[in-house]
């Protein structure tokens, strides 16, 4: 069986045997089904055979710790080799091989059905589009009259807290996703930021999109404080916040280029916060006026 789907504007095939259990756990995606098309930004096929990997090929890997993924990338010469578990030690749960371009792949999961079909999805949307003004971020995102402020951070710093408390303070507020919206630079110049399929523990798959009104960048702080950042600060807490692959020069060469795009015309505050009503209005009184 074969599905596609419209993720900000872009589209990509899943292709996995009718009565996977997969499908069953693709709820997710279902606001995003749209009919077959020819133009695909990747193809992403269920496999059952289970690739071998070897350490002499290992690119790069990385984990934060017990509990977070771990991602290993090989370089196999005509194709990339990505591994993903859960902590330093834990075993893999899934082996995606891809074309260079990440447009045609296919992966086998172990097991972690869901987390491993998300990832993979995650992985071949963000290096596929990495040179079409396409970047999927980490960040939460809330809507407000008609324009949508995205919240950054590292994790736990409350950035899912921060837009509740514009939700539950703030009228006409509304999340548009909690964790890996999409920010794209049309070819008209504007920068809209999109749901997606993917949103960590909350549940908000939402097919819509807004323009960006601004961008934040939150700290925990002791006291409420806003400030607009230097344009070095804004595209280093962009750079921290997008995913992808930068030590690919091309896709270097594609996420600089969207940064110098969108830094043209989105603002960029810098918030220290208390988890509190008054940091909510601080921001929102601050960057709506931009």
């Amino acid at each position: 069986m074969k599905k596609t789907y419209q993720v900000a504007g872009h589209h990509f095939s899943v292709i996995m045997p009718d009565h996977h259990e997969a499908w069953q756990m693709m709820q997710n995606y279902d606001p995003f089904l749209t009919d077959e098309v020819d133009d695909c930004i990747f193809i992403a096929q269920w496999s059952d055979f289970i690739p071998e990997v070897s350490d002499s090929k290992l690119v790069i890997e990385s984990c934060a710790g017990e509990g977070f993924p771990r991602a290993a990338l090989y370089d196999l010469n005509d194709r990339w080799e990505i591994t993903l578990g859960i902590g330093p030690k834990g075993p893999v749960s899934l082996y995606l091989l891809t074309d260079k371009q990440f447009t045609n792949a296919s992966f086998h999961i172990a097991f972690n059905t869901k987390f491993s079909l998300n990832n993979t999805l995650m992985m071949m949307f963000a290096h596929s589009t990495a040179r079409k003004y396409t970047m999927l971020m980490h960040a939460s995102v809330t809507m407000h009259e008609g324009k949508g402020y995205l919240f950054l951070g590292k994790s736990g710093t409350g950035k899912s807290t921060h837009s509740q408390l514009w939700i539950d303070n703030i009228d006409h507020c509304e999340l548009l996703n909690d964790d890996n919206p999409v920010i794209k630079v049309e070819k008209d110049g504007t920068v809209r930021v999109y749901g997606t399929p993917w949103s960590g523990k909350t549940p908000c798959y939402r097919n819509l999109n807004v323009p960006v009104g601004a961008i934040v960048d939150l700290h925990q702080a002791k006291v409420n404080a806003i400030r607009r950042q230097t344009l070095p600060e804004a595209y280093g807490s962009i750079l921290k916040s997008m995913s992808g692959a930068r030590f690919i020069k091309e896709h270097a060469d594609g996420y600089h280029a969207t940064q110098q795009k969108l830094l043209a015309v989105v603002p960029c505050y810098s918030l220290d916060c208390l988890p509190d009503a008054d940091a909510a209005w601080l921001c929102h009184n601050t960057v709506t006026q931009s």
